[in-house]
């Protein structure tokens, strides 16, 4: 259910993105050259499109859509469809294409998914057209950057530990070396990059002075970073 919340909320922010920002009456996509991802983790490719004005009246109620990396279907919104093993459980298509959002999820990040990938959408009633002049790159890291840590202390400690990632459908989590009041809260500062923060709260003690504070996150897939940082007056 948190999932799927999630989701709803992630494709509104790029709906919302798309029709504030795109031209009419063109093939266009929005869709970012080039995007960082983590090896082993995920990466979401925020992606909208638009065409040109029908002449026709008849209503469309079919739209099929594919990316592709040269000839070769990655995903696509056809749950049918076969797809080559290299990628076979490791996409899924998340826009609805009626909105014309063509977001889609890249999961288990591997060094070839480098790309470059494009989109390309199908409608029987109307026209079909291959955006690949909108390609995308995958920048794969290989090791995650060590968290932001930023601590403040009076009677309480308050540490700050943020991280940026491209997969806000499956986000890193974070743990602490210390026990306390945990808050979360995400942001998202383009259309495919976020910044998550984890708070934490606790009071101090004698016991604490001197002694380290780590922050740990954990990304999917497996692969974690760490900060540290020692308390003292």
């Amino acid at each position: 259910m948190k999932l799927k919340l999630r989701l709803s909320l992630l494709l509104l922010h790029v709906i919302h993105y798309i029709q504030s920002s795109s031209p009419p009456g063109q093939w266009t996509a929005k869709i970012p050259a080039k995007i960082p991802a983590l090896q082993g983790s995920c990466v979401v490719i925020p992606c909208t499109y638009t065409y040109p004005r029908r002449t026709s009246k008849k209503i469309l109620n079919s739209w099929r859509g594919f990316w592709k990396k040269g000839n070769k279907i990655i995903s696509t919104n056809l749950p049918k469809w076969k797809l080559p093993g290299e990628y076979k459980k490791r996409t899924q298509f998340l826009g609805k294409l009626r909105a014309r959002n063509c977001t889609m999820l890249l999961d288990g990040v591997r060094t070839t998914d480098v790309g470059p990938f494009y989109f390309r959408i199908e409608m029987p009633q109307y026209k079909s057209f291959s955006y690949i002049n909108n390609s995308v790159t995958i920048d794969v890291i290989s090791n995650p950057v060590p968290p932001t840590l930023s601590v403040e202390m009076n009677d309480k400690v308050t540490a700050s530990c943020f991280v940026h990632h491209s997969c806000p459908y499956i986000p890193p989590k974070f743990s602490w070396s210390h026990s306390g009041i945990v808050m979360l809260r995400s942001k998202r500062l383009t259309n495919w990059k976020w910044k998550i923060v984890s708070t934490l709260t606790f009071n101090l003690l004698f016991v604490d002075l001197n002694t380290p504070l780590n922050c740990t996150v954990h990304y999917r897939g497996g692969k974690k970073a760490e900060s540290s940082t020692i308390l003292t007056i």
